[in-house]
């Protein structure tokens, strides 16, 4: 079995057949699917996708490049739905200093506020950290929360063992299946294999085979073979290796819905 750690299946992209792109998922043997919320508004959709679907499992949060239509009472709801849907994980939350267009005090504020819920509730966190690993760590050093996952890891190693000593995990998806993506598959290659769990980001960063096409999670074993092959080791090693890590990080895949 596989684990995809970060697939935004209620994305509209799949509105037209959510039920099939799911079911042709668990067909390729992705059998649990970490579905992020990005904001209050889509909290709903996450946690409807993940009633209809078996292997589908909810995390609540307000992504950095959508706090800047945020308000005070969307932590609150937050924390409501935290308590009322006990998720595996609060996400997608974290830093983007890639786009221009950004406040850089309003997504530090949603980040240490929803840093808080997680402590307090005790629930490991998917982070965002587009071109920001190192306030995002700075974050986290202030706010200890149990662990969680760092999506699509584009960092150095110093960087990638900061994670690892704070007691997260690394999401590697479809930038580690392109051959010049020089630095992202030295990492998958040589980073300790306990450390990596592996993701599709799906409808978005497709894989090399898939550029310019909408994403999909049955991509995975695809996206393993990828990091098999880029390791010298079979990619049944690999799937056992990344399920473990994800149930490891994310307690709550393995409750029973």
């Amino acid at each position: 079995m596989l684990v995809d750690t970060h697939c935004h299946l209620d994305a509209a992209e799949f509105d037209g057949d959510r039920d099939a792109v799911a079911a042709a998922a668990a067909l390729a043997g992705v059998g649990l699917i970490v579905v992020p919320a990005v904001e209050r508004a889509n909290f709903g959709a996450v946690a409807s996708v993940c009633r209809e679907h078996e292997g589908c499992r909810a995390a609540y949060g307000i992504h950095p490049m959508y706090v800047d239509r945020a308000r005070e009472e969307d932590l609150d709801a937050l924390r409501e739905t935290v308590r009322r849907e006990h998720p595996l994980a609060v996400g997608e939350i974290g830093l983007d200093h890639f786009v221009e267009s950004r406040d850089d005090a309003q997504q530090e504020l949603y980040f240490s506020a929803q840093l808080r819920i997680a402590r307090d509730n005790n629930l490991p966190v998917l982070l965002h950290v587009r071109r920001a690993i190192d306030p995002v760590l700075k974050a986290l050093r202030l706010c200890r929360v149990p662990g969680g996952i760092a999506h699509a890891f584009n960092g150095s190693r110093q960087q990638a063992d900061e994670f690892i000593k704070l007691g997260f995990k690394l999401g590697f998806g479809g930038a580690m299946t392109f051959p010049r993506a020089n630095r992202i598959r030295k990492l998958a290659a040589t980073l300790p294999l306990d450390a990596i769990v592996l993701e599709t980001d799906a409808p978005d960063i497709p894989p090399e085979w898939k550029v310019g096409a909408r994403n999909t999670p049955d991509q995975l074993p695809r996206i393993a073979l990828t990091l098999a092959g880029l390791r010298g080791i079979a990619v049944e090693e690999v799937a056992a290796a990344t399920t473990r890590n994800a149930t490891a990080v994310l307690p709550g895949l393995t409750r029973i819905h």
